[in-house]
């Protein structure tokens, strides 16, 4: 399996996309904020989404179409969320209309998503107008494009691809993603599409996702808020041409294996943009007694909203980490727990057994100074692992969100 460099989500074969300045928001005259990707050919697809009892009426179209487990098309917006609106439905079943009607498919193989702000009515009169040109723009080298149109408080764009060889055939998956608050993702305000041209049938592709999607995009936590948008899809077209993948066979674990990398690098993306993050953490948790147990124990750390100021500070409060890993609710005998800090400058151990340890805080306040901080976690009591990822509490995180409505 290798990433491709510049990869994009229309890096397999067969997928185009294409993103323009629409206007959702009436402000808005120079951000790309409608986007489509689409397939030359059905795909089959599989999706997973929040489970926020809020949800988008976007998420409910997409349900309904893709319960065939055939899909052909995305189309998504930034800039409106189209959630707790009356008309919600029906504006995401419009988009859907405009889709197919310009890409010339069903209007029942087109998953549709938005992202923005909550409770406000989504004007349709933007689709309208463009959409049709979005359709003439459609390219394999549109990716980048539709990656900046579902931004919203989002930095940089996010967009990869890998290459793995399946049944002797190079496989491409490739996928664009967006978020940067209101992420505590629960898959179950993120975005993420991903296409492949493998050929496996949409039984094999949700199974795939679902295994993904638990040790990559919900181990991500930003502000400890789960959007009530997040969708996560996938569409396939089999165009690579390997024998389609119907059982759990060595092809199977190939694929889900590259998509499994593919969304870990996408899930350390959304984690290092979160909103006003000046630095990436990334909690490892070895030695617990069950996987399960590792995984709540990264995510209180990632959460804790006292280590992520403590990272922000550079302060080796380590005190912080073990108060995270004992209301973390996981079986943990804290008098074996041992703690350390590494980056690009090194790595230093800061409690062992559960009590502190002498250590440098010079060398400390060097390794936290990183843009990239790795808590190490060993908690000495079984085979358990699990990787989780978030980002530093920021002043800024507070200013973005004190006026994100206005």
């Amino acid at each position: 399996m290798n990433f491709i460099e510049n990869g994009t989500v229309t890096s397999p074969k067969g997928f185009k996309a294409a993103g323009v300045v629409g206007g959702v928001k009436p402000s808005n005259t120079t951000k790309r904020d409608i986007m489509m990707i689409a397939s030359d050919i059905p795909c089959t697809a599989a999706a997973v989404f929040t489970k926020n009892l809020v949800k988008s009426s976007a998420i409910e179209v997409t349900k309904k179409n893709i319960s065939n487990g055939i899909a052909q098309a995305v189309i998504a917006n930034s800039g409106n969320a189209n959630t707790c609106n009356a008309d919600g439905i029906e504006k995401a079943e419009r988009m859907c209309e405009l889709a197919a009607e310009n890409l010339g498919i069903d209007k029942n193989d087109v998953i549709v998503a938005s992202t923005g702000v909550i409770g406000q009515i989504l004007p349709i009169e933007p689709f309208e107008r463009a959409v049709p040109e979005i359709a003439a723009l459609m390219s394999e080298n549109g990716g980048t494009d539709a990656a900046e149109a579902i931004m919203t408080t989002d930095t940089v764009k996010k967009e990869a691809a890998v290459s793995v060889e399946i049944g002797g055939k190079n496989v491409t998956i490739g996928a664009v993603a967006k978020g940067s608050g209101m992420i505590h993702i629960n898959m179950g305000t993120m975005l993420s599409f991903v296409t492949t041209d493998a050929a496996i049938s949409s039984e094999m592709l949700r199974a795939a996702l679902c295994e993904a999607v638990e040790v990559s995009y919900n181990m991500v936590s930003v502000d400890g808020d789960t959007s009530t948008n997040d969708t996560l899809a996938i569409l396939a077209n089999g165009v690579a041409g390997n024998e389609e993948i119907t059982t759990r066979s060595a092809d199977y674990t190939a694929f889900t294996q590259a998509l499994t990398a593919l969304c870990k690098m996408m899930a350390k993306k959304l984690a290092a943009d979160g909103e006003g993050a000046t630095k990436l953490m990334v909690c490892t948790v070895t030695g617990a007694k069950t996987v399960a147990d590792a995984k709540g124990a990264a995510k209180a750390v990632i959460c804790s909203s006292l280590v992520k100021a403590a990272i922000f500070g550079s302060d080796a409060n380590w005190g912080r980490v073990l108060c995270a890993l004992g209301y973390s609710g996981c079986d943990i005998d804290v008098t074996k727990v041992d703690v350390a800090f590494s980056s690009a400058a090194g790595e230093i151990y800061v409690c062992k057994n559960g009590a502190g340890i002498d250590f440098s805080e010079e060398k400390a306040k060097e390794i936290l100074l990183e843009k990239e901080i790795v808590i190490k976690v060993v908690l000495n009591d079984g085979d358990g692992e699990a990787e989780a990822y978030g980002c530093d509490l920021t002043y800024d995180y507070v200013k973005i969100n004190g006026d994100y409505r206005t």
